[in-house]
């Protein structure tokens, strides 16, 4: 005892003196921290004024009130243990924020902020966090490994921040977490293998990133699973069958728009689901038939899946369901969803009459059933859900008429019944929906008038649909009273008299179609200034009046059709100022005066007629600036003067048509230069007089040529006969004399192409032959020949010469090109892709040297095999027959081979890849990559084309050219442009990714050849500017 008693004595007094040591190493001072703070405030870029600055407590003269300071919070012993910025309009980065001076932080939240930069690394110091908020800025980089060492955290939110590279698999150390939010940014997949399971996980969200490869499989271990959101990334391949077995909790399953695949036959193992969005995905199969069996769903989204069958008559049991995208039949099981909110089974192949349990949705606020095959009569109950606010039935084949009880839909803000074959006339009580914004009842069977009213009690009626039915009598004219509208659209049928006065102040007009109506306005002033204004089209009505100086106002029109009408005055010049304006159709009408010079100004126009008018005076010079014109028609009127010879600029031009006018003088040569005319050149009934330009031989593309009644003179050019695409050829009435040029195309012309040219003999139908001369003219020939004797010994001496001087340059120059020809033969098979496994040799093995049997395709240049290869690589093999004809120039080989290098470095997974080339007997052989399906077209024509190629594969299809494209435009040093975009030249791989192919090679070969090919664009098929 004695012992004890003498040594405790020295602990006891110790520990007063440890007790008050302790405190100093674990808490740092106010100081410390404040200073932290404000250094990281005066990194902060300062707001703007007039507000005050967020964080003007932030000061050093205000240490004592530190735990009062804008968002900070301390705990009992005076440290700072919370930062609560969220929303506080800050600006900068975190670097100057030293963490280490906050060993007691455990809240920081600087969410909905500006600011930037990477996340630092240090931020691992803050040991004892617990919830941390970085959401809604604009951080970048990868996010820290060392986060992983925030043992206390609970919260975690990067959402919404511009984050790339792969997910650290450090972060699934974070043994506390239970809500993990990385969703919208640019984080890319890791080794999932490398995660470890996250028990305590129960909020989990990677949606709207850049992950791709098949499911995360540390999911399937969150057994705790709440929430869990996937959707918006690339993930492929089927949902792991551990995720019905392990996450049995799971309440919300997001994975929309990846492109998974496979049923979801066991997706009724998941009971407490609420919400299921699988929507855009490759989901296949049936609907589960227990999928009623979730009696706690109150969400589905399937929608764009290749799900098959019958909608499952157990979906009658979620008496809580609020929205629908499903296929297959309506069971009539759906009308015991009674609470339902919002149907959605819109874009299937429904058919069958709506369920009339429909009409009992007493809380139904949105029906969707467009853009099916349902068919019958329109369920009477359904006309009284007083809370729906949208109806949508529009592209099925529903019958009957709209009945008076439409104006109980007193919710209703858009009603689109278009494309059905309903009919009768529209109810007085549909003027009844105060609410309603959109109406569509295009496309039926519509008549009668428009109730008067109409439009007067909808103050927010903004869309006005009523094309194509056979509507008459005159637009109500209060239709626009509320001046809310943005599209009226009535083209197509039988509307008489005026226009309403109050659309002429509908300033935020956006699209307007009145055209093939009865309409006899006054346009004058019927119209006002709409700078919204894009499309516009009063074509075929009986409109009168001048065009008003306020459409050049309208500075955002890129279409004004008033074609068909009976339009006076002048054409007025300040339709120049409409920069976007690309279609201008003014035709039909009785306008006078000159073509305005500003009409040159419009850039962006694609189509100009102003044809069967009155108008006069010369063809403007200034039309030649119009660079994207693909169609100019200004025929049948007055107009005087020669063609311009700067209309030859117009380089995209597709038909050009001056006939029935009065213009003289001779046709310009540049014409020739419009080397991409396709449809039509039409000079004819004019004054035109002078010979027929050879240039016009350049003319390729051209399909019908009209030079008739004019008074042309001389032969007709022989260099005609290349225009190897023209079927129609008119030259009557002229002053043409000579032989007919001897070629299929004038051979093979009706009689009446040449009638009307006394001077033209030849073998063309309607023509006399070219007679030999008769004997009153003998002595002539007599005369003439003996001149031509005389005149060819003098010239034989001269040829002697010559011919020694040119038989030694001719030696000289033969020795040069042998020279270059054996230089080219010692490069053959030297342009190949780095690191190819395989040779030439082995494709020749592999098609049993090109054998007829490995063939699967022939074009205008060659043929195109199949090679199987020993490693098992499958390429195709183009064989070009280009060198046994002995005519290729040989700069044309050269430019040949430059571009195969050029290709064969080109890497991008929408364009074909070129593994090379080499020339052999004769022959040219490129080697590509195979792909499975063959040519788009092939697909798309084939017994399955239709069935295959959904939207949602077709939209990838256009998606993968467009990629490919850009990459070839703006990727290639040099750009490389294809030049050939046809369903022919669009590979498609199993999967149906797109491959573009076929660059054009074979034309550098031939450039003047004249095969269809050499066309920049495939016959037939031109930009859908032209149409």
């Amino acid at each position: 005892m004695t012992k004890s008693a003498a040594t405790h004595p020295l602990p006891l007094f110790l520990f007063p003196c440890l007790l008050f040591l302790l405190p100093f190493q674990a808490s740092p001072s106010p100081t410390t921290e404040a200073q932290a703070l404000v250094k990281w405030k005066n990194s902060l870029s300062p707001p703007p004024p007039p507000p005050p600055p967020p964080l003007s407590s932030w000061s050093l003269t205000n240490i004592t009130r530190l735990c009062s300071w804008t968002g900070v919070a301390c705990n009992n012993g005076g440290s700072v243990s919370e930062i609560s910025l969220s929303g506080s309009s800050l600006s900068g980065t975190l670097d100057a924020l030293d963490f280490a001076s906050f060993p007691n932080l455990t809240r920081f939240n600087v969410s909905s902020n500006n600011l930037v930069g990477p996340i630092p690394s240090s931020i691992s110091n803050l040991s004892k966090l617990g919830f941390l908020d970085l959401g809604s800025n604009l951080f970048e980089g990868g996010i820290p490994p060392e986060m992983g060492q925030l043992q206390e955290i609970q919260y975690l939110s990067l959402l919404n921040n511009n984050l790339n590279g792969t997910i650290p698999y450090q972060i699934s150390n974070l043994g506390k977490v239970w809500h993990w939010d990385l969703g919208s940014n640019y984080l890319e997949s890791p080794d999932w293998s490398k995660f470890s399971a996250m028990p305590s996980v129960t909020y989990l969200s990677l949606c709207l990133n850049l992950l791709d490869g098949e499911f995360p499989g540390f999911v399937t271990s969150c057994q705790n699973l709440t929430y869990l959101d996937l959707s918006q990334n690339a993930l492929t391949g089927e949902i792991p069958e551990a995720v019905y077995a392990n996450l049995v909790s799971l309440e919300y399953l997001n994975l929309t728009a990846n492109s998974l695949q496979g049923p979801i036959s066991n997706i009724s193992k998941l009971s407490r689901l609420k919400e299921i969005r699988i929507g855009n995905n490759l989901f296949g199969g049936l609907i589960p038939g227990d999928i009623g069996l979730l009696s706690e769903l109150q969400m589905i989204e399937m929608y764009n899946n290749s799900f098959e069958g019958a909608i499952p008559s157990s979906i009658g049991q979620l008496r809580q369901l609020q929205y629908n995208s499903l296929s297959g039949q309506i069971p009539p099981e759906i009308g015991s969803l009674t609470k339902l909110n919002y149907l959605f089974l819109y874009h299937n192949s429904l058919s069958g009459p709506i369920p009339i349990g429909i009409g009992s949705f007493e809380n139904l606020l949105a029906l969707d059933l467009s853009q099916n095959n349902l068919s019958g009569q329109i369920p009477s109950t359904m006309w009284n859900l007083s809370k729906l606010q949208k109806f949508q039935l529009f592209s099925n084949n529903l019958t009957g008429t709209i009945p008076p009880e439409v104006g109980n839909l007193s919710s209703v803000t858009i009603l689109d019944l278009n494309t059905n074959q309903l009919y009768g006339e529209v109810p007085e009580t549909i003027s009844r929906l105060a609410n309603l914004g959109s109406l569509s009842l295009f496309t039926n069977n519509f008549s009668g008038g428009i109730p008067h009213d109409f439009g007067k009690y909808s103050p927010s009626l903004s869309y006005v649909r009523l094309s194509n039915n056979s509507f008459t009598g005159e637009l109500p004219t209060e239709l626009c009273s509320g001046y809310a509208l943005q599209e009226l659209l009535t083209n197509g049928n039988n509307f008489t008299g005026p226009l309403p006065d109050c659309l002429r102040n509908c300033s935020g007009l956006t699209r307007v179609r009145l055209d093939d109506n009865q309409f006899t306005a006054d346009i004058t002033s019927a119209f006002g200034v709409y700078p919204n204004l894009v499309f516009i089209s009063l074509s075929n009505n009986r409109f009168v009046g001048n065009l008003s100086r306020e459409w050049g106002e309208c500075t955002n029109l890129t279409n004004l059709q008033i074609d068909g009408n009976k339009i006076t005055g002048r054409i007025p010049p300040e339709l120049g100022r409409l920069s976007q304006l690309g279609v201008l159709t003014l035709y039909g009408n009785e306008l006078t005066g000159k073509i305005p010079d500003e009409m040159g100004n419009l850039g962006e126009m694609l189509t100009l007629n102003l044809s069967n008018n009155h108008l006069t005076g010369d063809i403007p010079t200034s039309l030649g600036n119009l660079s994207k014109l693909s169609k100019l028609d200004l025929s049948e009127n007055a107009l005087s003067g020669s063609i311009p010879d700067e209309l030859g600029n117009c380089k995209n031009l597709l038909g050009l048509n001056l006939s029935n006018n009065n213009l003289s003088g001779n046709i310009s040569p540049e014409l020739g230069n419009l080397i991409s005319l396709q449809i039509l050149l039409d000079l004819s009934h004019n004054s035109l007089a002078g010979s027929i330009p050879s240039n016009l031989a350049k003319l390729t593309s051209l399909e019908f040529l009209n030079l008739s009644h004019n008074n042309l003179s001389g032969t007709i050019p022989p260099a005609l006969t290349s225009m190897s695409s023209l079927s129609s050829i008119d030259l009557s009435y002229n002053e043409l004399t000579g032989a007919v040029p001897s070629g299929s195309l004038f051979q093979q012309a009706p009689g009446n192409a040449f009638i009307g040219n006394p001077g033209l003999c030849g073998n063309a139908t309607g023509l006399s032959p070219c007679r030999s001369s008769n004997k009153s003219t003998d002595h002539r020939k007599k005369v003439l020949i003996s001149v031509i004797v005389g005149v060819c010994c003098l010239l034989l001496l001269v040829t002697l010469t010559t011919l020694i001087l040119v038989r030694r340059r001719r030696n000289k120059h033969l020795d040069e090109e042998i020279e270059s020809l054996t230089k080219y033969k010692k490069s053959e098979t030297i342009i190949w892709e780095m690191g190819a496994k395989f040779t030439f040799n082995d494709i020749a093995k592999a098609t049993d040297d090109f054998s007829k049997e490995y063939c699967i395709g022939k074009g205008g240049f060659g043929s195109v095999y199949k090679a199987e290869l020993a490693s098992g690589q499958t390429v195709a093999v183009k064989k070009l027959n280009a060198l046994e004809s002995g005519d290729v120039p040989m700069v044309n080989l050269q430019s040949f081979e430059n571009e195969i290098r050029v290709l064969t470095e080109v890497r991008h997974r929408n364009v074909i890849k070129l593994h090379g080339f080499c020339s052999r007997r004769g022959s040219i052989y490129l080697v590509y990559e195979f792909v499975e399906r063959g040519s788009s077209a092939k697909v798309l024509y084939g017994d399955k084309g239709a069935s295959e190629l959904d939207w949602s594969t077709r939209m990838k299809i256009v998606r993968g050219v467009a990629h490919a494209i850009a990459y070839l435009h703006h990727d290639c040093s040099p750009p490389i442009v294809h030049r050939d975009i046809t369903l022919n030249n669009i590979l498609l791989e199993r999967d149906f990714e797109p491959r573009l192919s076929d660059f054009g090679t074979a034309r550098l070969l031939y450039p003047d050849s004249s095969n269809w090919t050499t066309v920049a664009g495939s016959y037939g098929y031109m930009a859908p500017a032209s149409e």
